[in-house]
């Protein structure tokens, strides 16, 4: 039995963030499935998009938000991020974020623009922003004496008073699984923050680590939390397509710089789907790249940015640069092959802007949180900036906050399950889900699609939930019962919304309909 004052799963940006602005005056423990630094956050490429000089303005921001959201982002939420954000900026280069500088620019910083932004606001580190901030904030984590950190431990589920017979509901904490030793632990706490990132592996193809299995979507939602809008997940259209290359993506600031998306034969084919080309937002990139794929018969299309100077790019993009080149692409002379690929969930557990769930004394904050803020489209480079400002206002929150008094909880009991039989129920049906949902729950759906989807769920859901009650857990069933409930959840609110909206395209609904507003399950207790 572990206690603590603030159990934080979860360490991106945004759990690393709050444990930070807590740490100062909280106990803290940070537990991650991996090492430190191996969540998405770390695999940003573009950058934090924010208002940083006089030629951009906040309600510009706003707008470019709004529009990318697709007339269901929440305008309070937007505003709070968006006034938000410089300040986050400021921080994040107090602590040395070795931002990309150009002492030409009036902020001393070069600013790039991408896909849906009216204006270059976006601040980044070369071409690999989520890397310089993830290593930054890494280090002031492992120095901090305040902070515990809890690497290669997976959450279970977690721990709430109702489950122990109460009547007033709120988390208690949770049980986590240490991968080194094979045993589950307790952990009681003041406060519990999910920071667990998004649910990318629920599709066969995918930018995110191999860690994005949905697992706070899906603990939060048993344990009694609503969700909302997971229906729009978010395909980047520029994902490195090559048999050597797992799931690395080619940053949108790439066409924010020039890169011009091609067919095989060099045709240039986004500016017959939209008047801003290719730096329409990327739910519109992403379906003409899947329109053109399937009308044409070909496995990739092409994204061309070999016309500008070799120097330039290498500048702007080495790391880019560096890898492809590992695989033979050399792209100041040549067009990079891509593909669409599953990237990010703007859905996820309903909060208000300090974080909180339905659940007292549960927050949740970045990808697995819904804020509003991005509607049916995420708009390029604002969720690490959603990450930093929300996990600074949960910081707040429970720093206001007075703990709730402790009960009783129960050891994790496993006296009545034995080592599991055979581990390939677990890898068989790992890759059937995944494949189903990239066939019936991709970038274009249909009610019967849907219906197949949701068939298969069934299956694997009692399947697994039997496999669950009969045997020890394990890293690879926890995810697989995460990314099982994950894919319901997205059935269910894409078979609820009956028009088609940003990420969400029906071919039986193809219209959008008006007025129109976010999806939201709650959970049957």
């Amino acid at each position: 039995m572990h206690r603590y004052e603030v159990l934080i799963i979860g360490s991106g940006l945004a759990g690393m963030t709050l444990a930070l602005h807590l740490a100062d005056t909280k106990k803290v423990a940070l537990v991650t499935k991996c090492e430190l630094s191996d969540g998405s956050s770390n695999w940003a490429q573009g950058g934090i998009a924010a208002v940083l000089d006089n030629h951009d303005s906040i309600e510009s921001h706003i707008q470019d938000t709004l529009v990318a959201g697709a007339g269901i982002t929440d305008p309070q939420t937007t505003r709070f991020i968006v006034e938000n954000a410089k300040s986050a900026i400021d921080w994040l280069i107090e602590l040395g974020v070795p931002f990309t500088r150009d002492e030409q620019h009036e902020t001393g910083f070069h600013l790039t623009r991408e896909g849906g932004h009216s204006h270059r606001r976006i601040i980044h580190a070369a071409d690999a922003t989520g890397e310089a901030v993830v290593s930054t904030l890494a280090s002031k984590v492992r120095a901090h004496p305040n902070i515990q950190l809890l690497e290669h431990r997976i959450a279970i589920d977690l721990i709430t008073a109702r489950k122990l017979g109460q009547q007033e509901n709120r988390c208690l904490g949770a049980y986590v699984f240490d991968k080194s030793t094979d045993k589950v632990e307790t952990m009681v706490a003041d406060h519990v923050v999910l920071a667990t990132g998004g649910a990318g592996k629920v599709y066969l193809y995918t930018t995110n680590p191999d860690i994005a299995t949905g697992d706070g979507i899906a603990m939060g939602w048993r344990a009694g939390c609503r969700v909302a809008n997971m229906e729009f997940i978010q395909f980047h259209p520029t994902c490195l397509y090559h048999p050597h290359a797992k799931s690395f993506l080619i940053t949108e600031a790439v066409r924010g710089e020039g890169g011009i998306l091609r067919l095989p034969d060099g045709t240039r084919f986004m500016p017959d789907h939209d008047s801003r080309a290719e730096l329409a937002p990327r739910d519109i990139v992403a379906r003409a790249i899947d329109f053109e794929m399937k009308k044409h018969g070909v496995d990739c299309v092409y994204l061309d940015i070999s016309y500008k100077p070799a120097k330039f790019i290498t500048e702007h993009f080495p790391n880019i640069y560096q890898r492809c080149l590992e695989l033979g692409i050399d792209i100041t002379r040549e067009p990079i092959p891509v593909v669409p690929a599953a990237h990010y969930t703007c859905g996820g557990l309903v909060t208000d802007l300090q974080g909180r769930t339905d659940l007292a004394n549960l927050y949740a904050i970045g990808e697995v949180a819904y804020t509003g803020l991005h509607g049916a489209n995420r708009l390029a480079s604002n969720s690490l900036l959603e990450c930093m400002v929300l996990g600074r206002a949960a910081a707040a929150e429970i720093l206001a906050s007075q703990p709730a008094a402790t009960c009783a909880v129960p050891e994790w009991d496993e006296s009545r399950v034995t080592d599991p039989d055979e581990e390939i129920v677990i890898s068989h049906n790992w890759d059937e889900l995944r494949r189903f949902m990239w066939d019936y729950v991709g970038i274009v759906r249909t009610n019967k699609r849907l219906e197949r989807a949701q068939h298969r769920i069934k299956l694997l859901t009692d399947e697994i939930d039997d496999y669950y009650s009969n045997f020890r857990v394990g890293n690879d069933l926890i995810e697989l019962r995460n990314l099982v409930q994950t894919a319901d959840l997205i059935v269910r609110c894409a078979q609820a919304r009956h028009e088609s909206r940003g990420l969400h395209f029906s071919r039986d609904y193809p219209t959008p309909v008006e007025p129109s507003g976010p999806t939201i399950l709650t959970p049957e207790l």
